[in-house]
């Protein structure tokens, strides 16, 4: 679980714009801030001018922007639309032993270096026989809501994460473990697939890659307005 530092500030999305940027308006007051947004995607169903959002505050006098744009109201439910929160929220699960998958790894480190000058999300390390293996986990934030009523990842084209796919396949070729985690920042979709009509490259890729060995998990996100935390397992479509 992960806990916000302060309570939530709730307004109106007004747009975004240069990709980092949105303006709210806040309520209660009526003022227009402008909030950093930590989303380098499309951000396609998750946000939306005149959708309610909740703003973290962040008083830090060598920001430029005094506010973080968290969370999203879709209906009744909330997507988690800052990609720097799933990678902690997974690595609280793994040390609570909450991911069956990974329940016999032990947590080495985030951002361990790997690969062709990448960085995995989570290394961990589990026994293999007489074996000590790596297992490396990738974590992406899946928020698209399909027409087809799935939650799909990319929600713009990306070969950054058609680079990690190859990465943990090689991996898995060296003898290691390695695992592509989608977390679900959102209370609605059936299951997860790979968005073909945005980057068909990318679906190729997780087809590739889960043929090559690399296990494929989606987990839900449990939203509140106070903490985000790793819910129950989402059924994948590859």
């Amino acid at each position: 679980m992960v806990t916000f530092s302060s309570p939530l500030l709730e307004g109106t999305l007004i747009q975004r714009y240069k990709r980092f940027f949105a303006d709210v308006r806040l309520a209660g007051t009526g003022g227009v801030v402008t909030a950093h947004v930590a989303n380098t995607g499309s951000m396609k169903t998750c946000g939306a001018p005149g959708d309610t959002v909740y703003l973290l505050p962040t008083p830090d006098p060598k920001r430029k922007l005094a506010y973080n744009w968290e969370l999203t109201r879709i209906g009744d439910g909330l997507v988690g639309v800052n990609t720097a929160r799933p990678n902690h929220v997974v690595a609280a699960a793994v040390r609570a032993g909450r991911i069956e998958e990974l329940k016999d790894a032990t947590f080495v480190r985030q951002e361990a270096k790997y690969g062709a000058n990448s960085r995995i999300d989570l290394l961990l390390e589990e026994r293999r026989g007489n074996k000590q293996v790596n297992v490396y986990v990738e974590v992406k934030n899946a928020t698209l809501l399909a027409a087809d009523g799935s939650v799909a990842f990319p929600d713009a084209v990306t070969s950054r994460g058609l680079k990690h796919l190859e990465e943990l396949s090689t991996m898995v070729a060296a003898g290691h473990r390695a695992v592509m985690l989608f977390f679900v920042n959102r209370t609605d979709g059936l299951h997860v697939r790979a968005a073909h009509e945005i980057d068909p490259a990318y679906a190729a890729g997780l087809k590739r890659a889960h043929a090559a060995g690399v296990e494929i998990l989606a987990y839900r996100a449990e939203h509140t307005l106070e903490a985000l935390a790793l819910g129950a397992r989402v059924p994948v479509v590859v």
